[in-house]
């Protein structure tokens, strides 16, 4: 499971070496054509993390070494905790892997850095164009160029168990209904939504869906903050109301091992990616020392979910979306072998896999393949038809590693003023996008 995949994406002097390896855009290769290159190899495809499931892995291995008589692929799982600083010294090596995934925030890093080699608007189309995840293409993409695609994409959804909070619970139909039946199923001992103070990420749908922004570019260029807009500042007044009158969760803690106090009946609510039915669902008793238990017999029994609500009743909320991109990395040693595995995890068959698994494919045609009769998947797809990301900045990944947000909404939990708090983060990420 990506537990806190995207909270733990990059440090900033990561980022700020990545930029200044310029020598990885002037790689001896030459994007693929294949001319001069060897007809046969390993190829070497990085995933992170285990939500590629098993079929996949076999589908791509079989597939590209059967159509490819000679050459051999080889899968090598990384982590998502330290993966900026591996890929950086990987994909700028001699010895760099041949296609990677990549988290959709760390992508602009590595694609303004030349890290990936340019797909070219032909062969963008023929795997998918505008079919595929337009927000993740754009994350993908670098000076009008594309250079990673989407791979897969896992939306936010609300957890709970109806024999946990009862059974005759009515799903909110608004933003403001969720806040208020949140308030109203806190008790003593039980959070009505559990939120932890560091988690930022659940907090951009109230900016987004009460008229506020991220950050955006003005006309001449320049990077702006919008917490501190109007509807920033009526968004980040619902987080703290939720904050401090629905959460027991630490005022300081972070989004890891949500399923813990999920599985300890401490949650009625609890906002967080789709794939976290997998660690809800684990056994009680892992198979591993190390392993987190989950509640598969009890709170897991009747787990379900629904979309976060929108403003207006009858849509949903938009809301942050996870998942990757992947790509074929410039110093592949088989620029044309590298390309032909890439072609097969970009296919139907593929993506077809990925969506029976109950991620949500690249391909939005795709998303039928998902298992219909399984309301959590069907629930992350609604929700990932309203999906947006963060600034498209190469320098965002440098936000995020010097805990600007995790800092402010802790601030926010513990009830320091909106106003004030907005204007500091605005002025923190003005500085750091516009250096």
């Amino acid at each position: 499971m990506k537990r806190n995949r995207l909270v733990a994406t990059s440090v900033a002097s990561t980022i700020t070496l990545a930029l200044a390896l310029t020598a990885c855009s002037t790689g001896g290769n030459d994007n693929g054509s294949g001319e001069g290159e060897a007809a046969t190899g390993d190829i070497r495809v990085w995933l992170n993390g285990s939500d590629t499931p098993d079929a996949a892995r076999e589908y791509l291995k079989t597939t590209f070494e059967e159509e490819n008589p000679g050459s051999t692929l080889t899968i090598e799982e990384q982590s998502w905790t330290g993966l900026v600083d591996k890929l950086t010294t990987s994909l700028s090596g001699s010895d760099s892997p041949d296609v990677v995934e990549v988290g959709n925030t760390q992508s602009p890093a590595f694609t303004s850095a030349g890290f990936f080699r340019e797909i070219t608007e032909e062969e963008f189309q023929s795997l998918g164009g505008d079919d595929l995840l337009q927000g993740f293409v754009e994350a993908g993409d670098w000076d009008e160029k594309h250079y990673a695609l989407p791979y897969y994409a896992g939306s936010r959804a609300v957890f709970y168990s109806p024999s946990a909070i009862g059974s005759d619970i009515t799903v909110p139909a608004t933003l403001d209904e969720y806040v208020e039946l949140g308030k109203s199923l806190k008790t003593d001992s039980r959070s009505g939504v559990y939120w932890p103070g560091q988690d930022w990420y659940n907090a951009l749908p109230f900016i987004w869906e009460n008229g506020g922004f991220i950050a955006e570019q003005n006309d001449a260029g320049e990077w702006e903050g919008g917490f501190s807009s109007e509807g920033g500042l009526a968004g980040l007044a619902q987080v703290q109301d939720l904050m401090t009158n629905a959460s027991l969760a630490p005022k300081d803690g972070q989004e890891t091992d949500l399923q813990v106090p999920f599985c300890e009946g401490k949650v009625a609510f609890l906002s967080a990616p789709t794939w976290i039915q997998w660690s809800i669902n684990a056994p009680e008793e892992p198979e591993t020392p190390d392993g987190v238990p989950g509640c598969a017999s009890t709170y897991g029994g009747d787990l379900t979910a629904f979309p976060l609500p929108g403003k207006e009743a009858g849509t949903t909320a938009q809301v942050f979306a996870g998942g990757s991109n992947i790509a074929v990395a410039q110093k592949s040693n088989n620029p044309e072998l590298a390309f032909k595995a890439f072609e097969i995890m970009m296919s139907d068959e593929y993506q077809t896999i990925l969506a029976e698994n109950g991620l949500i494919p690249a391909k939005v045609s795709l998303a039928s393949a998902v298992p219909q009769d399984n309301p959590i998947a069907q629930a992350g797809v609604a929700a990932a038809a309203n999906t947006r990301l963060t600034p498209a900045s190469p320098k965002w990944a440098d936000v995020e590693a010097q805990n600007v947000l995790q800092s402010a909404f802790t601030k926010i939990a513990n009830g320091d003023d909106v106003k004030t708090v907005a204007a500091e983060l605005d002025a923190k990420i003005e500085e750091i996008l516009n250096s």
